[in-house]
């Protein structure tokens, strides 16, 4: 076994670095392609993301704009994230059931709320406590509001963390205009099954003057019905109000307040027999999700060629709240309670940076330190109602709560960082360390009839070393290849201290690729292989009663191939102008590397994912159309649940192999292209052949999940 692994890594390895010179040859010994670009300061590399960047990038990363992901179809989060090679995000399912919530996953790393990859926005994280609790069952951000999605999947963790196994996303927003710009916008989407409509808004109005002041203000909502047929209700209004200075030609600040209120209610998973009944039934009546966030920041930066300095501070306030109806066991069995789970989390971050170019004789570097200070503070509470029967038709939100647990906890972290970008001729080496420093703690109090009846208070430090090298070469001004090797960590969570299981820990993992990046006129491309070694991988494992418990993986494996690419076909032949294909696809086996799952896949995550499509403009017009599909996915259960690998679906619908499914989407668009203020319009659909598919969820409100029916969508936009 241990020799075909080796084996397979040394393939992927080869194929990433080799597979793509048949195909550049012809331009990479063009005449016009052997010049390269000179040196200049890169400081904040995920400031103003671009083509240039991601060539320039010594690990696997990808951008996609506005433009992209709207020629393609995509009406939230979800549908962009998924055009991205390496990332699978799930359909809304369980306590992350709603558009209230994200469910990302990286390279076959657990999906559920997200928790393996740094997410920010503008920088600023997007989690409700960076170290002690960063999933994303409320996620604050709208598509409306964004610009760009930039992901790094490798080389980021020295600049940013904790929790980066899984990459660094970074959702930039719209920036504020040079001019004054009016635009405002809307789809609706109405589901096949029932006719359900919901509506997506979003605006900006701002402008910047003469003297380099600027501002603006943005919106974006998500407002209606799901395809489910009960208890599918989003409310989401997100808010931003941006401003910016010129000082000087080198010299700039800026300054953003956002706020965001979403509510989602959660139809929750059926069992075999519902879900064969009828798919898109509702039988949890009161499960619902709600949270909102107020965060402001302000920046200074500082770039005059040879010295790049920046330093950022903000500050975040959040709540969530969420109600879920629990199944009772052994006396309370076909009864029901309903659980609450109100949260208050806030934080305050600064991060300077400084970034210095050198020159010793032919060689050069980029030398950048940087420091984060981070506080935060979490409050939360646990409650549920007395045992009902849902025959007599009670109305649970009636019923009293009954607190049984609270816990307060904090984190007080210091992130150090150092990395050096030496370039000699072709190349670029950089080295660099992080160096994480973070004391957490949890007072836990447990209470029954509202007296306290246990206290603890757990607390754990972390000193941990974070290293990283990677090093690239430029071929030409197109085409680079790349390799890196970077540890990165994650720390204990508030929820991890409170738990009963002992034996938790903080995780570490170890990430390696090489790869090869091509951005041409015409054409651009992308391949990467990637092998993540974890050493001790943490799980949150639940049951259809009683509370979660996280129990401990062992190490686990990830490994596999991304690719991407799009082309403009108008280079082949005058016939074909203005017809462009693109596609990825991602190649990923996570394994169990020991316990009785040993060897076996990890759940909720297919080993195969792509999406492939194509874009024809015909003056004014755009007809766009695309594929998505996704081999099969596992929901075996745990080992703490019985050492039985599930393959065969369970009564409840939580366990069992999920098939694989292809869905098609189609697009129509008048959009004037020499002409930014002419109204656009664009019709599509959305699963065009109806196909019916499903997911599962092992939360409290879990089973068997259907996914998007056939939809229809008709979006519109204005701008002056």
């Amino acid at each position: 076994m241990k020799d075909r692994v080796q084996a397979f890594k040394a393939a992927l390895l080869c194929g990433a670095v080799f597979a793509p010179i048949h195909g550049f040859a012809q331009d990479a010994n063009s005449s016009d392609a052997t010049a390269l670009a000179p040196i200049s300061i890169t400081g904040n590399w995920l400031e103003q993301p671009n083509e240039e960047k991601v060539l320039k990038h010594p690990g696997a990363r990808t951008i996609l704009d506005r433009q992209e992901f709207e020629e393609r179809g995509a009406l939230d989060v979800r549908d962009a994230l998924n055009q991205i090679p390496g990332v699978q995000v799930q359909e809304s399912s369980g306590t992350g059931g709603s558009d209230v919530s994200l469910n990302l996953g990286v390279r076959g790393l657990t999906s559920r709320l997200s928790p393996r990859s740094t997410v920010l926005m503008d920088g600023i994280p997007l989690s409700y406590a960076p170290y002690g609790q960063p999933q994303l069952s409320l996620f604050p951000l709208t598509l409306g509001n964004v610009e760009t999605i930039d992901v790094v999947r490798g080389a980021g963790s020295v600049r940013y963390g904790p929790q980066n196994v899984g990459g660094i996303i970074n959702f930039v927003t719209r920036p504020i205009p040079d001019d004054f710009t009016a635009r405002f916008a809307s789809d609706a989407e109405v589901s096949g099954n029932n006719g359900h409509v919901k509506a997506t808004p979003n605006l900006l109005i701002g402008g910047t003057n003469a003297d380099g002041l600027g501002g603006a203000i943005l919106y974006s909502g998500i407002h209606g019905e799901g395809y489910r047929d009960e208890n599918d209700r989003t409310d989401i209004d997100d808010i931003i109000l941006k401003g910016k200075y010129e000082l000087s030609d080198t010299d700039v600040i800026s300054a953003q307040f956002h706020h965001y209120d979403g509510e989602g209610k959660m139809p929750g998973g059926l069992t075999t027999a519902e879900f064969a009944a009828d798919p898109f039934q509702s039988t949890r009546k009161f499960d619902d999700f709600s949270g909102r966030r107020n965060d402001v920041s302000l920046r200074y930066q500082h770039d005059d060629g040879e010295n790049n300095f920046e330093i950022l501070g903000y500050y975040v306030d959040s709540f969530r709240g969420s109600h879920v109806e629990q199944q009772g066991s052994g006396t309370s069995a076909g009864r029901y309670r309903l659980t609450s789970a109100p949260r208050s989390y806030e934080y305050f971050g600064i991060e300077p940076r400084y970034s210095r170019l050198f020159e010793t004789g032919d060689i050069n570097h980029e030398v950048t330190i940087g420091y984060r200070y981070l506080w935060e503070e979490s409050s939360e509470v646990a409650a549920r109602t007395a045992y009902y029967s849902r025959t007599t038709g009670v109305n649970p939100n009636s019923l009293p709560m009954n607190v049984y647990q609270t816990s307060d906890g904090g984190t007080t972290a210091h992130a150090f960082y150092i990395d050096d970008k030496i370039e000699i001729g072709n190349w670029t080496i950089t080295p660099g360390v992080r160096y994480e420093l973070i004391n957490t703690h949890n007072n836990i109090a447990n209470l029954a009839g509202g007296l306290v009846t246990s206290t603890s208070s757990p607390s754990v430090e972390a000193r941990e070393v974070l290293p990283t090298v990677s090093a690239l070469y430029q071929i030409d001004n197109a085409w680079t290849v790349f390799g890196n090797v970077g540890v990165s960590f994650g720390p204990q969570q508030y929820s991890q201290l409170a738990s009963t299981t002992d034996g938790l820990h903080p995780e570490k993992a170890t990430t390696y690729e090489i790869g090869t990046h091509y951005e041409g006129d015409n054409w651009s491309a992308e391949l990467t292989a990637f092998y993540i070694d974890f050493d001790k991988e943490l799980y949150l494992g639940r049951t259809i009663v009683g509370e979660g418990i996280w129990t401990d993986l062992g190490a686990t494996k990830h490994q596999g191939i991304e690719a991407a690419a799009q082309y403009d076909l108008g280079d082949l032949s005058a016939s074909l102008e203005g017809l462009s294909v693109y596609a990825t696809y991602t190649y990923t086996e996570a394994t169990y590397e020991a316990g009785a799952f040993k060897g076996r896949d990890l759940p909720f995550y297919s080993r195969n994912f792509a999406t492939f499509g194509a874009n024809y403009r015909y003056n004014d017009w755009i007809l766009s159309a695309g594929v998505l599909a996704q081999s099969k996915q596992r929901s075996p259960g745990t080992v703490a649940e019985g050492a039985t690998y599930v393959t065969d679906e369970d009564p409840t619908g939580r366990l069992g192999d999920i098939p694989g499914y292809g869905v098609t989407n189609l697009r129509v668009a008048y959009q004037p292209e020499n002409n930014t203020n002419a109204p656009k319009l664009a019709f599509g659909v959305k699963n065009l052949f109806d196909k019916e598919y499903f997911t599962r969820s092992t939360d409290n409100n879990g089973g068997k999940f259907v996914g998007q029916p056939r939809t229809f969508f008709v979006s519109a936009s204005v701008s002056f």
